[in-house]
């Protein structure tokens, strides 16, 4: 069974769990998989807070005892549909806490997934990639492309201004309005993302769980467009009923 860390915003969880439907094959309900959403954000500490040192409070404990959670109640496999949750300083205590608490339960990570499917179906590309400040400042996706050999673009002063923005703002940000999304979070992120062309960039890796929701398009002016939570959603299928994933 598949357990989902939810609350990483709420919308997220709902977001990934949806994309394992999407991305199953079946016919009927019975044939689509068993899913286990646990989303309690009360519990979970701001990531990015965290981060940038705004807060000592590591979520990676509550993460931790959410994936333990779920395996009790029967998962075998998990993903946190968070890409901020995946910054080695939060990753790694979530890690060690599992440990401590003798769960066992097999964990994807969502940077991971996305690196490889980008190595493996858009090789030769240059990666633009937009992100929360926290996970720029932890190289969340920078480094492990660079390491793949990928040349990697970021949003550089207003313009990464303006995809914090897009997600935190209070009165216009995705976490503050995720439905229907405001056209000014939408408008910058597209004005980001075509700044990130101009550097070069021929894939846009949506590096916030949030983003997907303001840009469902699989391609923009040229550019793929890819969605680590469908990624992850997919590496989720693959792992548990390889015969029910569906072809790219």
């Amino acid at each position: 069974m598949i357990g989902i860390v939810g609350g990483l915003g709420p919308y997220a969880g709902l977001d990934i769990a949806k994309k394992i439907i999407d991305e199953t094959v079946a016919r009927s309900d019975q044939e689509h998989l068993p899913q286990l959403l646990f989303s309690c954000p009360n519990l979970i500490p701001d990531r990015a807070a965290y981060l940038l040192d705004r807060s000592h409070d590591n979520p990676g404990r509550a993460i931790a005892g959410i994936l333990y959670q779920l395996e009790q109640a029967g998962a075998t496999i998990a993903a946190i549909p968070s890409n901020t949750a995946h910054a080695e300083p939060i990753f790694t205590v979530v890690q060690d806490e599992m440990a401590r608490l003798g769960c066992s339960l097999k964990l994807l990570h969502i940077v991971h997934e996305t690196v490889r499917f980008v190595h493996e179906q858009l090789p030769e590309s240059t990666v633009g990639i937009l992100s929360t400040a926290g996970e720029q400042a932890y190289n969340l996706y920078r480094e492990p492309f660079i390491r793949k050999g990928f040349p990697v673009v970021e949003p550089e002063g207003a313009q990464k201004e303006k995809v914090n923005n897009a997600i935190f703002d209070q009165d216009y940000g995705i976490k503050a309005q995720p439905a229907p999304i405001a056209n000014k979070a939408r408008e910058d992120l597209l004005l980001a993302m075509d700044d990130l062309k101009k550097q070069g960039a021929q894939v846009i890796i949506l590096g916030c769980a949030e983003l997907p929701l303001a840009i469902p398009e699989r391609d923009h002016n040229g550019m793929v467009v890819v969605d680590p939570n469908r990624i992850l959603a997919r590496a989720l299928i693959r792992v548990v009923a390889p015969e029910k994933l569906k072809a790219l």
